[in-house]
């Protein structure tokens, strides 16, 4: 059996980064915009990179398509250990307006092919010290297959209601959202808390920061990190703030310093043009959470 701190199930893609000059952008027939890049993109694979970057045994399974955008998958995510299985409707894409400030848009196409399902032959050898469920509906299954090990889930810009999501919600152990979509994020962490098997769940807040809300605690607010440079591009900042929360999960690190290892790691991000290339390395995370809080 192969043993790895992280197994990440589902959730890579190709993101078509378009920069704007704002958001939301006004109607013109054209605009003149600066080079369009094809880059790896996607919640699965951030959450990869990210976990691969920081030092910690990452495995990687998930479905592409035979098809140019597959390759380029293929390509980026070679220093992960990766299991593939073929995607029928081709590789998922998003296309991403990213405006001056960094802030983006993202039409998503998910390529969804009803039935199908992430094979697990492609991750029964994988005995890993965490689970990391991105929210494919071919990983849907994969919740019931990894007895007495820690599950973790990206629910996104859940609205709190949306029945597509609370297989995932209510049967994971550490759960993260965003608030984007949610008109009471604190009482949808408490019914999460109350009604699933979370011991955790962390809403995250952009620039304000996130909440965090655990079995037999309140929900406590904690601030953004201050970006270590100019904001560049928001893409890929969710995932990394999992990387590094995740980074300090499976090293045992209290809960807060969990939050800040997420806070710093998604701080980067912003600072970074693209998704996933440039994740923060384990040296520069240790370094600027042992700088003073500012």
């Amino acid at each position: 059996m192969n043993t790895h701190d992280i197994l990440v199930l589902g959730g890579a893609g190709v993101d078509t980064t378009v920069y704007v000059p704002e958001l939301p952008l006004p109607y013109r027939d054209t605009y003149q915009v600066p080079p369009v890049v094809d880059r790896i993109g996607n919640t699965g694979a951030g959450v990869a990179l990210g976990c691969r970057a920081l030092g910690l045994g990452v495995a990687f399974a998930d479905l592409v398509g035979d098809d140019p955008q597959g390759a380029l998958v293929h390509r980026a995510l070679g220093a992960v250990e990766c299991r593939w299985g073929l995607a029928e409707a081709g590789t998922r894409r998003s296309v991403l307006l990213v405006g001056p400030d960094g802030r983006r848009t993202s039409f998503y196409d998910a390529k969804v092919t009803p039935g199908e399902r992430l094979p697990r032959e492609l991750y029964a050898d994988v005995r890993p010290r965490h689970v990391h469920v991105s929210i494919m509906d071919f990983c849907r299954h994969t919740l019931d297959d990894f007895d007495g090990v820690p599950i973790s889930t990206d629910l996104h810009d859940w609205d709190g209601a949306s029945d597509y999501h609370k297989d995932f919600a209510y049967r994971a152990d550490l759960v993260f959202m965003s608030e984007a979509a949610l008109p009471d994020p604190a009482a949808a962490m408490r019914d999460l808390i109350a009604r699933g098997r979370a011991h955790t769940v962390v809403c995250t807040r952009g620039a304000d920061g996130c909440l965090v809300l655990t079995r037999g605690s309140g929900v406590r607010a904690f601030p953004a990190v201050a970006l270590p440079g100019p904001a560049a591009d928001s893409n890929g900042a969710g995932d990394a703030f999992v990387s590094g929360f995740l980074y300090g999960t499976v090293n045992g690190r209290p809960m807060e310093e969990c939050v800040r290892l997420g806070s710093i790691a998604g701080a980067h991000a912003c600072t970074v043009t693209g998704t996933h290339e440039s994740p923060i390395t384990e040296i520069s995370l240790l370094a600027r959470a042992a700088a003073p809080s500012g």
